[in-house]
């Protein structure tokens, strides 16, 4: 006989606890399955460790610009081991607090093994045959491997493979110029490691604005990466204890060694092993739970949260989902997908903050609009804390003076973002924010004089 909950939830990622907390809170009995790290992605190999990563090596740059504020350091030397400890003690507060929580959860019951649907009511785990009228599908995604020759052949690192990395790569190689490929690269790059990443488009993060991909290229090369766009691979060799990469730019064949590959190229879902054929749940080419506004897949009674229904490939619209499906089923609020903004921060330093519409989307939507642009070395705070690098754009519409979109590459960005975003939350027009008094010295103040010095887009 199966056990039978109300409840069972694949997964416990972003998704995954709170809602077992708001079922469990409303009485029900739920079942919620891991078959690997508590806290998934974020919390094990993705946001966590790798912004901990980043500020330790942001502090290192920092202690090397010494001279630019006034003091001497000396000798510098990095301990990967100590940075590695480090990020290890965060990560693990943050997996046991989850494991913990979850096991401590009234009406909560803990399975670890591999989930496998046998019907649209059981899953197997283990032995064990457990039964729901709902089941909740969280089970994340992982790095894709892409097709290059010789791939097989070498030894290759993924986003989650490189976070068990105590040591320096003398050559890190990077295939992809995106988010996870741009942030480990200036990582290890401020770390002390040589670093060139190879990008198939013709500029990095292809699917910003050509000013920014430019703009950012331009900060990882002062920093003495090598970036090539354009970049097609042919094959990876290891060759004389290196890993060789093949490829060409324009026509033209190039070679390059490395000591360490990194792969980042793109992610798939986790969703070709828990057999979703037995329960009748559809799925996209790529993989991709197929699921409506509302999150509900195609089957009833199922539903599917986080990056595995490619509706958002963040913590912060994994955590939204639960919200919606939330809502919805205890709150009777209708609550969807399509009323959330598009946002998102590229942690590279300086940090590109990103809401909405891009420059060239609203060029090419055919409304009219009106821009307005201003360099950080414009703005006051970054020029005191001599962080001058990148500029603010943002986006209006014409006719209704709504907000539109914003790309903000500097200081604090990834903070400032918010003032924008929260704006277009409340479908005001942009004179609120641009009337707005804002403190001194700080880079949202410049916000509103940023959006007193519109002109039309042309």
């Amino acid at each position: 006989m199966p056990n039978s909950f109300d409840a069972i939830i694949i997964g416990t990622g972003q998704s995954g606890p709170p809602l077992a907390g708001r079922l469990t809170a409303a009485g029900m009995r739920v079942a919620i399955i891991e078959r690997k790290l508590f806290g998934g992605t974020c919390v094990n190999t993705g946001c966590i460790p790798t912004k901990a990563l980043i500020a330790s090596a942001k502090a290192i740059h920092m202690a090397r610009r010494a001279a630019d504020y006034g003091f001497q350091t000396g000798t510098l030397t990095v301990d990967m081991q100590a940075v590695k400890a480090r990020k290890d003690r965060i990560v693990a507060a943050s997996n046991q607090g989850v494991e913990q929580g979850l096991r401590g959860m009234k009406n909560c019951t803990v399975y670890q093994g591999h989930a496998r649907f046998e019907s649209p009511r059981t899953v197997r785990v283990s032995d064990e045959v457990l039964e729901a009228g709902k089941i909740f599908i969280n089970v994340g995604a992982r790095a894709t491997k892409p097709a290059f020759a010789g791939l097989d052949t070498v030894p290759f690192l993924t986003n989650s493979s490189i976070m068990a990395m105590d040591f320096l790569p003398r050559h890190l190689l990077i295939l992809g110029g995106s988010y996870i490929g741009l942030e480990f690269g200036q990582m290890y790059r401020r770390f002390g490691s040589q670093v060139t990443i190879l990008e198939r488009a013709d500029r990095l993060i292809s699917h910003e604005d050509p000013d920014i991909s430019d703009a950012i290229r331009k900060i990882l090369e002062n920093e003495g990466i090598h970036v090539f766009t354009s970049a097609d691979v042919h094959d990876v060799a290891q060759r004389d204890g290196q890993i060789v990469c093949n490829f060409s730019v324009n026509g033209v064949n190039r070679e390059i060694p490395g000591s360490h590959l990194l792969v980042a190229t793109g992610r798939v879902p986790n969703t070709d092993d828990l057999g979703l054929d037995r329960a009748g749940v559809a799925v996209d080419v790529r993989g991709y739970i197929q699921v409506d506004d509302q999150l509900r897949a195609t089957v009833p009674g199922i539903w599917a949260m986080g990056d595995c229904n490619g509706r958002g490939a963040f913590t912060h619209t994994s955590y939204n989902d639960f919200e919606i499906v939330a809502a919805n089923l205890l709150d009777n609020d209708p609550r969807r997908v399509s009323d959330r903004i598009l946002a998102y921060n590229l942690y590279i330093d300086p940090p590109l903050g990103r809401c909405g519409m891009s420059e060239s989307a609203v060029r090419k939507s055919g409304r009219r609009a009106l821009i307005g642009t201003r360099p950080m070395t414009r703005v006051a705070r970054a020029v005191e804390k001599g962080e001058t690098q990148g500029f603010m754009k943002v986006l209006i519409d014409a006719e209704n003076k709504l907000i539109l979109g914003a790309s903000l590459l500097g200081v604090e960005c990834d903070e400032v973002i918010h003032s924008l975003l929260d704006i277009m939350y409340a479908r005001a027009p942009y004179t609120v924010i641009q009337r707005a008094v804002h403190i001194h010295p700080t880079v949202s103040e410049l916000i509103p004089t940023l959006l007193g010095e519109l002109k039309p887009l042309e």
